[in-house]
């Protein structure tokens, strides 16, 4: 198998479709989820719906590279979200999240193995293997959360 099959198939996983790792994901966890409680805060932790916009917004700007684009993301915006506001907007947001998703992991298909020890944007961003696996690693780091918030809500 080659390995951006198998990388792209590691971050399916986390947000598409496994259960392998942390025996769910991010659609497993928010697809049914009423908006109401995407966006009830608790304590001073983030918001699910905050969460998953910010791995959203790391999908969608590594996608623009992957693209041929440039690397437009910031750290310092990553949470910065207009606030949803109803249960359609929430789905209109998973909708794009999910499909923003399987363009990320088609379009780490179409890396040659080659391509993905060579530098991302800039040397100093590393390989691109070492951001398509950063993106699987964040991505779980927050489904962690995600998870806990979710519990705590749902009690």
């Amino acid at each position: 198998m080659k390995n951006t099959t198998e990388i792209a198939s590691r971050f399916r996983e986390v947000i598409l479709n496994g259960t392998w790792i942390a025996n769910t994901n991010y659609k497993d966890q928010l697809e049914n989820l009423d908006w109401k409680i995407a966006v009830t805060s608790i304590q001073n932790l983030n918001t699910i719906a905050l969460l998953a916009q910010h791995i959203h917004y790391y999908i969608d700007g590594i996608n623009n590279v992957f693209k041929g684009g440039t690397l437009d993301i910031k750290d310092k915006f990553s949470f910065d979200f207009p606030p949803i506001n109803s249960q359609q907007e929430w789905e209109n947001f998973l909708f794009k999240f999910w499909n923003d998703a399987e363009e990320f992991a088609f379009l780490v298909e179409q890396i040659t193995d080659e391509k993905l020890d060579e530098n991302f944007v800039d040397i100093k961003y590393g390989s691109y293997r070492r951001n398509i696996e950063a993106m699987i690693e964040h991505s779980y780091y927050h489904l962690g959360q995600i998870g806990l918030i979710k519990k705590l809500l749902l009690k």
